[in-house]
C-alpha cells in the first residue's frame, strides 16, 4: 500500500516557475540561485521567455512540475542550452496548466460578437445532443 503524498515540487535550482504577479506577470522563468527563505534569484532565460534576471519573491511564482539541468547561478548561455536540450517549452505548452491559461488569454480576447457565437454555437450543440439521447431513449 503506498500512498505516501507529500510535497514534489520544491524550491531548487532548475525549477521553472510561473511568475504570478508583477510586471512579467504569466511568464516563466528559471530558478537559479535560493537567496534565502523568502526570495531567490530568477531568469528567462530571456531570448525565450522575456524575463530578465532578477530576484524574486516566492510569493510572486507558482512552481511547476518541470525542471533543467543547470549550475548555480548559471550564466544565460547555459540556461538557454539546458532549456534547448531539455525541450522545456515544448513540454510547458503540453501541459494541461498552459493549456487553461491559453483559453483563459483567449476568453478575454473576445468581443461581444464573438461571445454571441459562442453562445449560439453551445445552443446548437446542446440541440443535437438532446435529440441523440431522445432517439436513443425511444
Amino acid at each position: 500500500n503506498n500512498t505516501k503524498m507529500g510535497f514534489s515540487r520544491y524550491v531548487e535550482v532548475g525549477r521553472v516557475v510561473l511568475i504570478t504577479y508583477g510586471p512579467d506577470a504569466g511568464k516563466l522563468a528559471t530558478v537559479i540561485d535560493v537567496v534565502d527563505q523568502n526570495k531567490c534569484l530568477v531568469q528567462g532565460p530571456e531570448e525565450i521567455t522575456g524575463v530578465k534576471r532578477q530576484v524574486i519573491p516566492y510569493r510572486r511564482i507558482a512552481l511547476t512540475d518541470l525542471t533543467v539541468k543547470i549550475q548555480r547561478s548559471a550564466r544565460a548561455k547555459q540556461l538557454k542550452a539546458a532549456w534547448a536540450e531539455g525541450d522545456t517549452l515544448a513540454k510547458w505548452e503540453g501541459s494541461s496548466w498552459a493549456k487553461k491559461l491559453d483559453g483563459k488569454s483567449k476568453r478575454a480576447a473576445l468581443s461581444d460578437f464573438d461571445r454571441f457565437k459562442v453562445m449560439v454555437a453551445k445552443k446548437q450543440k446542446s440541440r443535437i445532443i438532446a435529440q441523440k439521447i431522445k432517439e436513443l431513449k425511444a
